[in-house]
């Protein structure tokens, strides 16, 4: 499996803290329709707030979990002499 940079696990961090955000803001959303009535606009701000933590907490963590391919320069060398390498092997069996 390839290594993770800052920025996926950065993302992978914050799609946690969000998702625990979101599970707040849900709990905080029964209480308060419970007291106040879902009409009333706290009730609204709090369920809008549990839906926005929550799918911001899925598209974190989906992208700190992705297998992203690394796009430098500096790769193509190596996978160029790994190419080189298979082939030769390929070679030696074929003999």
């Amino acid at each position: 499996m390839k290594k993770k940079g800052l920025f996926q696990k950065a993302s992978f961090v914050s799609g946690i803290i969000s998702e625990a955000i979101a599970l707040v803001c849900f709990i905080l959303l029964v209480m308060k329709s419970e007291e106040l009535g879902m009409d009333h606009i706290v009730s609204a701000s709090f369920l809008a707030s549990t839906f926005f933590f929550f799918t911001c907490g899925i598209v974190l963590l989906f992208v700190g979990k992705a297998n992203i391919p690394s796009l430098g320069f500096d790769d193509h060398e190596e996978l160029l002499q790994q190419e080189h390498e298979r082939q030769q092997k390929e070679l030696e069996q074929q003999d």
